[in-house]
């Protein structure tokens, strides 16, 4: 499975974005303007917030589903088993605690920005052929948008009771447009490829893992495909380095505006509240 790395400061950085995506659902980002000491800040301050018991002063509203989502809230989509994780919502509008406000929403903006510029990278390089079968581009789905989703996650230590057909992701595809994942703490995250074999994807510190999801494969009628993918257990990951510690993980969702036609007369905002109920969160 051929992910590419992709330099963000060199002048072929968006062909080598929109192949390596197109051709795997998946691609790394390096020498990005996300700056690294701010990543491992965030990840030390929300460390901190899941130790506490004040956590559950946030618990998540169901109707615009942002806040604490308890351990085992989510299912993947077909999945009986829940994941063996606990996270965290944040959206431009929603609610952060006090401690953690400032830091979070200047990462989620800074997130936000790098990938409507790697939107824009794939409107640029779409074929003709995938853009005439658009509804609009990628940049204008974006455009005003407060629904681009910050999951900061939480994967506890796996219990020796833990239920044995449960992971700490189960296989699936994202939701949105494209996902940018910060490095996460700890190895684990496998993406599948065309044959179904699974492959472990980098999580060395500063790198940005950017893939798919089912509304740019939508949208594209399958020209970006949305790539499964899952966060296995520490006593799966090869090399020796599944240390049963917890892992925290943080990914930024680009999500289109509400009314943005994924095909026509069939929005977003249709979808996302179709799959919220497939995965156990409505």
């Amino acid at each position: 499975m051929n992910v590419q790395t992709v330099d963000f400061q060199d002048p072929g950085a968006s062909t080598a974005l929109a192949t390596s995506l197109r051709e795997t659902g998946f691609a790394v980002l390096v020498n990005h303007p996300i700056d690294a000491a701010r990543i491992d800040q965030a990840y030390d301050a929300w460390a901190e917030f899941f130790a506490s018991d004040s956590k559950h002063d946030w618990l998540r509203d169901p109707d615009d589903q942002d806040g604490f989502f308890p351990f085992q809230s989510e299912n993947a989509k077909g999945a009986t088993a829940k994941d063996l994780k606990e996270f965290y919502h944040v959206y431009s509008w929603g609610r952060v605690p006090d401690s953690l406000n400032a830091l979070t929403r200047q990462l989620y903006q800074d997130l936000v920005d790098l990938g409507v510029t790697m939107l824009g990278w794939l409107d640029d390089e779409m074929p003709e052929d995938v853009r005439a079968g658009m509804t609009a581009p990628l940049r204008s789905m974006m455009q005003d948008s407060q629904q681009s989703l910050f999951r900061i996650l939480h994967y506890p230590p796996v219990a020796d009771d833990a239920n044995p057909s449960a992971i700490r992701a189960a296989a699936h595809e994202d939701i949105n447009l494209i996902t940018l994942l910060l490095a996460g703490s700890r190895p684990g995250l496998e993406a599948m490829d065309t044959q179904g074999n699974w492959h472990s994807v980098s999580c060395d510190p500063g790198m940005i893992t950017v893939n798919n999801g089912d509304m740019l494969s939508l949208a594209t009628d399958g020209h970006y495909p949305s790539t499964p993918h899952r966060v296995i257990n520490p006593d799966a990951v090869e090399g020796g380095k599944g240390e049963n510690v917890s892992r925290y993980s943080m990914p930024m969702f680009l999500h289109p505006h509400k009314d943005a036609a994924l095909k026509p007369d069939f929005t977003a905002d249709m979808f996302l509240q179709q799959r919220l109920k497939e995965i156990g969160l409505k």
